[in-house]
């Protein structure tokens, strides 16, 4: 099982899975990484979750959150170098051998979003990850990304059922 914040994944049945951005373990200085790496059997899953819905998150927060995936700042500022510095960091240990899915998974309970907004959110990550520069960049490092709500994940990834937990002494 792997958790971030009140956000729980069974990855019991992965090949391999990892915290990426593990506090306590010394990692390259400056680099953004995604929250886990889970490996498949035909891909590698970049995991990033996000949970503006958590108990602990105020309204202003959720506002300012709600903001920044209106805007590029979430994709441009914090998800592209997310998935540009963890594939870096996968290929330079050789852990690159397959093709790498981008999953930003959001709690979205408490949050009043239009469906277009999700998938609008999924094609500028995806435009972002490829063309970050003036031209486009010549390797594909992320083959694919995706957007997804809980409820979206257990539809996109049944063999890894998500579920939010209770926040600790609720």
């Amino acid at each position: 099982m792997i958790t971030e914040g009140e956000i729980a994944i069974d990855v019991s049945t992965a090949i391999h899975h990892f915290r990426l951005d593990e506090q306590h373990a010394a990692r390259p200085q400056g680099m953004k990484l995604v929250d886990f790496v889970v490996e498949e059997a035909h891909r590698i899953l970049l995991i990033e979750i996000k949970d503006p819905s958590d108990v602990g998150t105020t309204e202003k927060d959720r506002q300012q959150f709600t903001r920044k995936l209106q805007t590029h700042e979430l994709v441009n500022a914090d998800l592209t170098p997310k998935a540009r510095d963890s594939y870096c960091y996968l290929h330079l240990m050789s852990k690159d051998k397959k093709p790498c899915l981008m999953v930003f998974l959001l709690g979205l309970e408490s949050l009043t979003l239009e469906p277009a907004l999700m998938l609008g959110l999924r094609d500028r990550l995806l435009q972002r990850i490829r063309h970050e520069s003036d031209v486009p960049w010549t390797r594909a490092y992320v083959s694919d990304c995706i957007v997804v709500g809980i409820d979206g994940w257990n539809k996109a990834f049944p063999n890894f059922p998500a579920i939010r937990q209770a926040a600790a002494g609720a």
